[in-house]
């Protein structure tokens, strides 16, 4: 089955027989699957290509219901796994939010809230990127990076001129 519009019919959206959804045009998320043809145009559209929601497993694999819920399962443990592994990480040493971001981006490939939540993401991303590409918002910045620096530097200075080179606490190479 392909992903259809419900905008005719006033629907937020429903999921289809295979477990692919069908969001309203309006939402700038559908994609006609026949035609590969972008529809809305809207805030989500610009930002991912709009791809339509849904199962991305093979063929195959959506034919056969007991088939396409083991493959949902694997996947879903496979980004719990993931994810796990990012949450681990944000205390430790290690790239935690990127890796709960690609953990985020497995089960995408198969739930239609984690592709969501990307596209939230992702929209949410791009608005911080153009807002701080504002020459206002650029400006008090640099201005906020400058006075930081003067400070960090006043005080390494007076530190200096205080104490010398030496440092505050004593090792005992014992």
């Amino acid at each position: 089955m392909t992903v259809r519009s419900d905008k005719a019919r006033g629907n937020a959206g429903e999921i289809t027989r295979t477990g692919e959804a069908t969001v309203p045009e309006e939402t700038g998320a559908h994609r006609g699957a026949e035609n590969g043809a972008q529809g809305g145009g809207g805030e989500g559209s610009d930002v991912d290509g709009g791809r339509a929601l849904g199962s991305r497993a093979p063929h195959f694999i959506r034919r056969s219901r007991p088939l396409h819920l083991s493959w949902q399962v694997v996947i879903f443990l496979a980004g719990l796994a993931v994810v796990v592994l990012g949450v681990i990480m944000l205390p430790l040493p290690g790239p935690g939010w990127v890796v709960i971001f690609l953990g985020m981006g497995i089960w995408a490939t198969e739930f239609v809230w984690a592709q969501l939540a990307l596209r939230w993401t992702r929209r949410k991303v791009a608005e911080a990127a153009q807002k701080a590409m504002d020459p206002r918002v650029r400006r008090r910045n640099l201005t906020l990076t400058a006075i930081g620096l003067a400070v960090i530097a006043g005080l390494g200075g007076w530190y200096l001129w205080k104490y010398g080179l030496v440092m505050p606490w004593k090792i005992n190479g014992g």
